[in-house]
Order: structure tokens, then sequence, then C-alpha cells
């Protein structure tokens, strides 16, 4: 993987978009370096302060387009032939995709990785072992970490759910194994709720990862939800960023999360060509 780069293609928009314009500009001036930011925009966005504020742009054209696949409506920031071909157009050599989007997406990663180019972030063989729910459960188990009770495979059906809820016992959580930020979660308080909630998730899990692989866990009462960051290269060297405690939310979404930060230089981002090397 390439370890330096001086074209990086951002692939969102807003708050994320503007965090890494920001870095990348501090980073020049810290380091006497010329790293370009180029925004790839959809035509709604085409007045937005990210287009603006970046050294380039380049447009994908309608904000929407339908998945052939699916016969689905999506943002274009989802369409992988255009934004195939806008990285080419604009000679990328690194990708910035923050969060969302395409930014835990291996099939992206991977497209990247083919083209040659830098994905500042996961590996696509990281994504594809942690992006998914199960497969990151199993994982832990195998190093020897505890993980909330679940029902140890997919719920292929209604009827694999329900015995698997009775086995955890209520309330349970039916969990898409694809979701991703708080999509794809419904609590189910008795068996009376269960198959409504299945249903639920495993219909939305379809719309909007493309995976209606669903499971099912035991439903925590009074935790906290605390998520502890980490950055990793791919010369083995590992930070612990410090935690976020993210247990003030509404319907599974984040409202807050307090920071509690590690190693400020780290933290903030600015050691974009450490960020560049990122594999776990």
């Amino acid at each position: 993987m390439r370890a330096d780069f001086q074209r990086v293609a951002i692939v969102n928009r807003g708050e994320p978009a503007m965090r890494v314009i920001h870095a990348i500009r501090e980073f020049n001036l810290e380091r006497g370096t010329a790293i370009r930011t180029i925004a790839i925009f959809t035509e709604p966005d085409r007045r937005a302060r990210f287009v603006r504020e970046a050294d380039e742009s380049y447009s994908l054209g309608p904000g929407t387009f339908v998945d052939e696949v699916d016969g689905q409506r999506k943002p274009t920031y989802l369409d992988y032939e255009r934004l195939g071909q806008a990285l080419a157009a604009v000679h990328a050599d690194a990708v910035w995709a923050g969060w969302g989007f395409v930014a835990e997406r291996a099939d992206f990663v991977e497209l990247c990785e083919q083209m040659g180019i830098t994905f500042i972030g996961p590996s696509s063989q990281a994504l594809r072992r942690l992006g998914d729910k199960i497969s990151a459960k199993r994982l832990a188990e195998q190093a020897g970490l505890a993980v909330t009770a679940w029902g140890g495979e997919a719920a292929a059906s209604l009827d694999v759910a329900w015995v698997h809820a009775q086995r955890l016992g209520y309330p349970v959580l039916i969990k898409a194994s694809a979701g991703a930020g708080g999509r794809g979660i419904r609590r189910a308080w008795s068996e009376a709720e269960l198959a409504a909630a299945f249903d639920s998730v495993r219909r939305e899990a379809e719309r909007t990862f493309g995976d209606a692989t669903v499971f099912v866990e035991r439903w925590m009462e009074g935790v906290r939800h605390v998520e502890v960051q980490i950055q990793g290269d791919h010369e083995g060297a590992m930070w612990a960023l410090g935690v976020r405690d993210c247990t003030i939310q509404r319907r599974f979404q984040k409202l807050v999360a307090e920071v509690g930060l590690g190693h400020a230089g780290i933290v903030l981002g600015l050691e974009v060509s450490r960020l560049a090397r990122n594999s776990c």
C-alpha cells in the first residue's frame, strides 16, 4: 500500500468533508507539503461549503440513482460505477470517506485497492471481518473476549429467531448483521412483538445495506455505550485514541458523544501520512 499521496478525493459531504479539508490544510502548513483536496459532490451539493473550500471539485451528477441490483433509489454517493469514474478523472491517489456512505463498505475499499488508490482507513479485508456484526462477534469469541449474549448464528427465519429469543429471555434486540449507525435495530419486549420487529429489521436491512441477515441479542438494561477508538498501521503499530461515551441516544441514534482524548496530535487526525497506512 502506498504510504504517501498528493491528491485526496473526498467521497462524502458536510462535516466529514470539512474536517479532512481543515486537517489537510493544517498538515500542509506544518509539514510544508502540498496535498490537494478534491470534493466529489452531487448536484444538490454544488454550492455547499465543502465544495467551495476544497482545492478542486468534481460532480457525480444527480443526487440519487436507481440501483440495478435491487431497484432501490439510493444516494449517488453509493454509486460505485460513477465513483470509480470520478476517481480516475481527477487522478486521485487517495480517498477519504469519513463516516457513512461508502466509509464502511468493503466493496468500495476493494475498488480503490484495485485502482491503486490509497483508502484512508481500514483494508477491505478488515472491513469484511469487522463490518459484519456476526463475523465480528465470532472473531471476538475466538479471541477469548466477552460479548453480549446472542443467538450464536444468524436468525434465518422467524422460527429461528423465536428459538433464540426463548433461550436468551425477553426483552431482546433484533439486529441487522450489516447494520451501522444505529440502523437496523429493533427491540422486542415480548414474544408478541417479535414478529413485527423481525420483519421490520429485515426490510430496513435489505433496503439500507443490501443484506437482510439478522440475529438476536439479549437486551441490556441500564448499561452505558462506551467506544474505544483504535488506530493502527501496516507496520504493526497501534494506538488507543481514548474513549467515547455515546450513551445519550434516541432510537439507537447517538445524540451526544463525550470524548476522553488520548494523545492530542493523534486524536485531531492531523497525522495524515499515518492515517494513510491505517489497516485495522
